[in-house]
C-alpha cells in the first residue's frame, strides 16, 4: 500500500515542463524534511543551489497544470511495479537503505525485487568492463566467491562481463548479491541476463534494485546515474578492470566523492594511467587480496546508526 506522501513524492518527480523535469536529488533532499512531500506539492524548495533553483521554478510553472496527468503516470508505474512483484521504498520510509543516506545525491524512490536485509549493509561492489579478459573474469568470481563467503553482500550491475560473473560467484559462495539496475525493475538488460536476475530471486540470494521508473529503457543517461547510486548503497567498490573511458571507472570516481572506499586491484594499477593516478592522487587502495578489503568494512549496526544520524542532520540542516 502507497501512502499519501509517497504517492506526494513520486508525482512530484514525474512532473514535466518542455520535456523536462525536477532534479530528482533536489526532490530526495528537500523530501527528508518532516513537512518535505507537503511542501513540493506546494512548489516550495528550501535548498539554494542552481539545480534547487531550477527545480523550484519549474514545480511552480507546471503544479496545477500538471499535477493530474503525473499523478495517473505514477498510478500506471506503480501497476507496472505490482504486476511485477516490486515494492516500493522511499527516503520517507526507515527502510530505505541506511547507505545511501550518507551521500548527497541519493534517489528519492527505489523499486526491489526480492528484499534487502541488514546484512546488506556490509555490502561491496564489484565492478568492471563489459569486455573483460578471462583473467579479469576469474579475478572477478574470486574476489566475489570470498566476499560472499565472508558474509558480504556483493553488488554488481548486472552487465555481462565482470558484472555477471560477481553476481553469479557470490551466490555459488551461498552469498547474497544486489543487482543495480540501469532501467526500470520490469526491464532486464541485457535481455540474456534474464535467467541470472531468475537466479537471485528464486534462491532468494538477495534483490534487483532500480531508481527509474518501472517501465524505464536502457538509455545512455540511465547507467551512469545507476553507478552513483551503486557507489551509494555500498561501503565501497573493487574495480577488477576497466579503460579510461569505462563506467567502472566513473564509479570509482563517485565512490571517491561520496567518501567510500576504493580498491582498485594491483594489475589494473600497474596496467592503466588512471588507476595509478587513483591510487597515488585521489585516495584509491591498490589491493592484492581480499584481506585489504575486508578490513575496512563496517558492521552493520555502524552504518545503520550512521544512516540515522545523516538523516536527523538533514532535518536539521534542511
Amino acid at each position: 500500500m502507497v501512502t499519501d506522501a509517497q504517492h506526494r513524492l513520486l508525482t512530484v518527480c514525474a512532473l514535466r515542463h518542455d520535456g523536462s523535469g525536477p532534479d530528482w536529488n533536489v526532490v530526495a533532499r528537500e523530501a527528508l524534511r518532516g513537512d518535505g512531500p507537503d511542501l513540493l506539492g506546494e512548489g516550495q524548495v528550501h535548498e539554494r543551489s542552481t539545480a534547487a533553483d531550477s527545480t523550484r521554478e519549474l514545480l511552480r510553472a507546471v503544479l496545477h497544470d500538471d499535477w493530474d496527468r503525473a499523478s495517473e503516470r505514477v498510478q500506471q508505474e506503480l501497476q507496472l511495479a505490482e504486476e511485477a512483484g516490486a515494492s516500493l521504498v522511499t527516503v520517507l520510509d526507515e527502510d530505505y537503505p541506511a547507505t545511501l543516506r550518507l551521500v548527497h545525491d541519493l534517489p528519492p524512490f527505489l523499486f526491489i525485487r526480492g528484499h534487502l536485509t541488514e546484512d546488506d549493509l556490509v555490502s561491496v561492489a564489484v565492478v568492471g568492463t563489459r569486455q573483460p579478459s578471462d583473467l579479469g573474469l576469474r579475478r572477478a568470481a574470486q574476489i566475489s566467491h570470498k566476499l560472499a563467503a565472508r558474509g558480504v553482500t556483493v553488488a554488481s550491475g548486472l552487465a555481462q562481463g565482470i558484472d555477471g560473473a560477481a553476481h553469479l560467484a557470490a551466490m555459488d559462495a551461498d552469498g547474497r548479491t544486489i543487482a543495480v539496475m540501469g532501467t526500470g525493475i520490469t526491464r532486464i538488460y541485457p535481455a540474456h541476463h534474464a535467467e541470472l536476475a531468475d537466479r537471485i530471486l528464486d534462491e532468494k540470494r538477495g534483490a534487483l534494485v532500480s531508481q527509474f521508473w518501472p517501465s524505464m529503457p536502457p538509455a545512455r543517461h540511465t547507467f551512469p546515474r545507476r553507478n552513483r547510486t551503486m557507489s551509494g548503497i555500498t561501503q565501497g567498490t573493487v574495480v577488477v578492470e576497466a579503460s579510461q573511458t569505462s563506467g567502472a571507472k566513473m564509479q570509482a570516481r563517485l565512490a571517491l566523492e561520496h567518501g567510500k572506499r576504493v580498491w582498485l586491484l594491483r594489475s589494473l594499477v600497474t596496467g592503466q594511467t588512471w588507476a595509478h593516478k587513483y591510487v597515488h592522487e585521489r585516495g584509491a587502495v591498490e589491493v592484492a587480496d581480499v584481506d585489504d578489503v575486508l578490513r575496512e568494512l563496517a558492521s552493520p549496526a555502524q552504518i545503520a546508526r550512521a544512516g540515522q544520524r545523516a538523516r536527523q542532520l538533514a532535518l536539521d540542516v534542511l
